[in-house]
């Protein structure tokens, strides 16, 4: 029974629409002809992602205040939130954000959530106390939701295969990367692979269940595997042939460090998805089947088509898009940053400029929009990588993200082991600090135009937190100096070239660099 074009007319909420799975599934709503709303913590993230007709609303789960704008008139609310990249202890985090969420919509009389969460032993068959922290906590949230009688959806998801899905880096960096791997015990637990059109045909198609309680559906591809299996059946995707060497140990630390240092994934994530792996991710309850009209692709499949969007580069979402997926998540203060320990005044600055004669904005803005990834950083790369390794060793999420295009950035997208913040094509790009610091960083680029051309003024703006900030700061600074003032030449140098390639040289050159510091 279609129970949901009653409330057509009524907005479907969906929270985590900066995600991977949220980010795809907002154009799939739009497309079924769907008022969507989304609620999140930097609405700047969203900008020109999805249809101008859809709300976009600023809030936070953690903040219940700012829950009641996006609640409104809401008829369905999709829950696809999670705090698995934060630190400190997720689990207490995820039960605050279910019960905030949970009790804002009993307020404002949601008629049903529909929420994703993990599969991991068979409904009503399995104990928690075995299960991972991670998976554990994905239940428990679900639980948390529909208590009260609050009607709540849960599809538990075993991995999900997508171009920038977080299975599918970590599958697609150890198979790229490793000839030989050493494989743990929790390469032979199997799983049941579904591809993430799949996941998101089954989220849409959820809006038309009746629903008055809390109900469970599994969802999986046909096919069981190992994670072996899986990577085996990636190598034979891409036409390479990998060995693989079992060993009866590994523990999830050494392997989370491992994963850092050879995949995308960082310590923090890796740690907790491996520690995952212990437990087998199968479907035990065919219900979904029966239900929806859904019939997901095999294995093969869902890899071939996740390595056509890889081939074009530009996967659609990602899951380190969320900003969750950084160091953790902002303290509840509607602007999205961190809150520091800073006094007014204390944020340190260095300023350096350049100046690219006969060189539109457009023109010096070309290098700056194409920085990081492959492309690197203009000076001292290797310099570059070895800051990633060290914020890998602490836990950090290093150098590994890369970009999502090596062309087009948007708010929110991460860069290496930034994140874009602000971004005006051919004006402004602004990055913010995800690696390991003893406070915030940003570094920005702005050009303008001069009567000579186009000036490029580079920034780093370092906010310390205590004393341990300030020794950061100073102790670093010559080496800071150093590669900010060589990575400015180098996107200086790479403007003019661009301006060389496009019109008779005449003889111009870039001027010098000049620059300050400030405290």
């Amino acid at each position: 029974m279609d129970t949901h074009h009653q409330g057509r007319a009524r907005p479907v909420l969906v929270t985590g629409a900066s995600g991977y799975v949220g980010g795809r599934l907002v154009p799939a709503l739009e497309a079924m002809g769907e008022r969507v709303r989304c609620l999140v913590r930097t609405p700047e993230y969203l900008k020109g992602r999805f249809s101008p007709a859809t709300g976009i609303v600023r809030g936070d789960v953690l903040d219940p205040p700012s829950l009641h704008a996006a609640l409104q008139g809401v008829h369905t609310a999709y829950y696809l939130v999670h705090s698995m990249a934060s630190r400190g202890d997720f689990r207490e985090r995820d039960r605050v954000c279910a019960h905030n969420f949970a009790r804002a919509a009993r307020r404002h009389g949601v008629r049903r959530v529909i929420y994703l969460g993990g599969l991991a032993g068979s409904a009503g068959a399995r104990r928690r106390h075995e299960l991972s922290p991670h998976m554990a906590s994905r239940q428990e949230v679900g639980d948390i939701l529909a208590r009260d009688g609050l009607p709540v959806i849960e599809f538990r998801a075993s991995i999900i295969i997508g171009s920038g899905s977080l299975s599918f880096e970590l599958i697609r960096g150890l198979v790229n990367r490793l000839p030989l791997m050493v494989t743990p015990r929790w390469v032979r637990t199997s799983a049941q692979p579904i591809a993430i059109g799949d996941v998101v045909a089954y989220l849409v198609q959820a809006l038309s269940v009746q629903a008055d309680r809390h109900v469970v559906f599994e969802i999986g591809g046909p096919r069981r595997v190992t994670y072996g299996e899986l990577m085996q059946e990636y190598a034979r995707r891409i036409g390479v042939r990998r060995v693989m060497v079992p060993v009866p140990f590994l523990s999830p630390r050494l392997s989370s460090l491992w994963l850092g240092l050879v995949t995308p994934l960082y310590a923090r994530v890796g740690r907790k998805l491996i520690d995952s792996m212990r437990n087998e991710s199968v479907v035990r309850d065919p219900a979904a089947l029966a239900r929806f009209p859904v019939r997901p692709v095999g294995v093969g499949e869902a890899i071939a088509e996740a390595l056509r969007e890889e081939d074009r580069e530009m996967a659609r979402t990602r899951w380190s898009d969320a900003v969750s997926s950084g160091v953790g998540w902002p303290h509840a203060g509607g602007d999205g940053s961190r809150r520091g320990g800073r006094r007014p005044g204390s944020r340190l600055v260095d300023r350096q400029q350049a100046v690219v004669p006969a060189a539109t904005p457009a023109r010096a803005f070309g290098p700056i929009q194409r920085i990081g990834g492959r492309r690197g950083w203009y000076f001292g790369n290797w310099l570059w990588l070895l800051r990633g390794l060290l914020d890998l060793a602490l836990g950090g999420v290093g150098m590994r993200r890369g970009r999502r295009h090596p062309v087009h950035l948007r708010p929110g997208d991460p860069l290496d082991f930034w994140r874009v913040e602000a971004f005006e094509a051919g004006r402004l790009l602004r990055l913010r600090a995800e690696m390991k610091v003893p406070g915030r960083a940003w570094l920005q680029f702005e050009v303008r135009p001069t009567k000579r051309g186009s000036r490029i003024t580079q920034t780093a703006v370092f906010d310390p937190l205590g004393l341990w900030g300030l020794v950061y700061w100073y102790g670093l600074y010559p080496v800071h100096w150093l590669i900010f003032r060589g990575m400015l030449k180098g996107i200086a140098g790479a403007a003019r070239r661009e301006v060389l390639r496009h019109r008779d040289p005449g003889g111009h050159r870039a001027t010098g660099v000049s620059g300050r510091a400030a405290a």
